[in-house]
């Protein structure tokens, strides 16, 4: 292995950057170091100090945003525009995390209600569940890692985080960020290591916790090997369905569902890549989404008009293309798009009579792919978004309040958006999938949650006055 790992753009293929490689010795020092911190009498990482290590990074990183908005673009092809609504996101996270800090506490349980909870008063704390080992993804190179690192910190768990191998620049400008602000080495880090060698510290039982973004046969697998007793929260994707009736406001609507599939060139998670329509309006809802995604500019990420950049990696681009050209010699039809070009861009596509039975009608597209269906009942169209094994973010669309009900009650997702794209997320939600899309929920609360479970005190006494 060569001793530096080096970071190209996938728009020009320029070297943009590099890094070098840690050692195992690396991680298994500091997974060490961690453990000795969490057994020290004496809290390494005072609730205060680490609130304010929070603020001052948010404070840090606000000076430093043509920087880091820069390096996202070059690194990982996320168009500008796109790059700096992230990098907003990632401030307002931290400074979030903050405020989050001081509700966090436990509770009181309820005692003196029978002989044998008498003269009695419990109560609940948090305290840090343990070190965490986070695994991220390229797509959000900035607030994925702030979604990963910052709750752990918050909750007063050590944490090492092994970001993409394609996007690392960004996670060690934010690490460094945080470093500055007072985090101590000890505490936070991270590890540029191949993923066997990430394999093998997901076994440790050094670490309590594993905060995964990737896919579901990675995920599920890492799981699995995971020592007695760690827990874990998986991220992995989804199929999003997005169901519009016929009395859907297709001037409101189009617009968010084309945004909703062709961000970041359709390489995000929860993107738009299943509608169905109701027959009445397909005609009519196909030709402007055809129109609207056409009027897409695709391009240098750097540009600040662009809307589409790059896929990741070649192999990426070369699949895309493979599974649309599976879909149709299956019968799908291009309506527009479908064109793989230079510079590792793909053309906003979208297709129709997608089959059940290729790539693209029963798997994450993962690009920037959309398929139509038309549809006449609302019940079959529900039961033909529930036909693949995710369990992620889905929408209706409607101006009927019973339609709406009706859709979302059945919809099998953890999160339902009424009249919105499925991509639709702030900071402060939960979010996460069950069955193939993943396990547990993330969202800045719910992980800090999560990362500091409870412990009970019961106190006995005579000197209780009976209530």
């Amino acid at each position: 292995m060569d001793a530096m790992l080096k970071i190209s753009s996938p728009y020009d293929g320029r070297l943009v950057g590099e890094l070098p490689y840690s050692t195992e010795k690396n991680v298994s020092d500091f997974l060490q170091q961690a453990q000795s911190l969490l057994d020290s009498p004496e809290p390494a990482l005072p609730n205060e100090l680490r609130r304010t290590i929070l603020l001052r990074s948010a404070e840090l990183l606000k000076s430093k945003k043509s920087e880091f908005i820069e390096t996202m673009v070059s690194e990982g092809g996320k168009p500008f525009r796109d790059s700096e609504v992230e990098f907003d996101r990632a401030v307002s996270g931290l400074e979030y995390l903050a405020s989050f800090m001081l509700t966090l506490g436990g509770r009181e349980i309820p005692m003196g209600l029978n002989k044998a909870s008498a003269q009695r008063r419990a109560f609940t704390v948090r305290e840090p569940l343990g070190t965490v080992l986070a695994i991220s993804a390229f797509n959000h190179p900035l607030n994925l890692i702030v979604h990963q690192v910052g709750p752990a910190f918050a909750a007063g768990c050590p944490v090492l985080v092994k970001p993409a191998s394609t996007t690392p620049l960004t996670c060690k400008k934010f690490i460094d960020i945080m470093h500055a602000a007072g985090a101590p080495k000890e505490w936070l880090d991270m590890a540029i290591i191949p993923a066997k060698v990430a394999e093998k510290f997901v076994r440790s039982p050094l670490i309590e916790h594993l905060s995964f973004i990737g896919s579901a046969k990675v995920g599920f697998y890492l799981k699995s090997i995971l020592a007695p007793g760690v827990s874990c929260t998986l991220e992995h994707g989804g199929s999003a369905p997005v169901i519009i009736s016929a009395d859907a406001d297709l001037e409101q609507i189009l617009p968010a569902i084309v945004k909703g599939a062709f961000y970041h060139s359709g390489q995000v998670c929860v993107s738009v890549q299943r509608v169905f329509i109701a027959k009445s309006i397909y005609a009519q809802a196909k030709e402007q989404l055809i129109t609207l995604a056409n009027a897409l500019v695709l391009g240098d990420p750097a540009n600040q008009d662009t809307d589409l950049g790059p896929m990741i990696t070649p192999e990426e681009h070369e699949r895309i293309k493979l599974w649309q050209q599976e879909a149709v010699k299956q019968g799908a039809k291009i309506l527009c798009g479908g064109e793989p070009l230079e510079n590792q861009l793909f053309m906003p596509t979208i297709l129709e009579n997608v089959l059940p039975g290729c790539q693209l009608g029963h798997e994450e597209a993962f690009g920037p792919i959309l398929v139509l269906y038309p549809f006449d009942d609302i019940g079959e169209a529900v039961s033909k978004a529930n036909s693949l094994p995710f369990l992620f973010q889905a929408a209706v669309c409607t101006r009927d309040l019973d339609t709406a009900f009706f859709a979302a009650s059945r919809l099998k997702a953890t999160s339902v958006m009424i009249n919105d794209h499925t991509a639709f997320r702030v900071d402060w939600m939960p979010f996460g999938g069950r069955k193939e899309s993943g396990e547990g929920m993330g969202g800045l609360a719910d992980s800090v949650i999560k990362l500091s479970p409870e412990k009970m005190m019961v106190f006995k006494s005579s000197g209780w006055r009976s209530l």
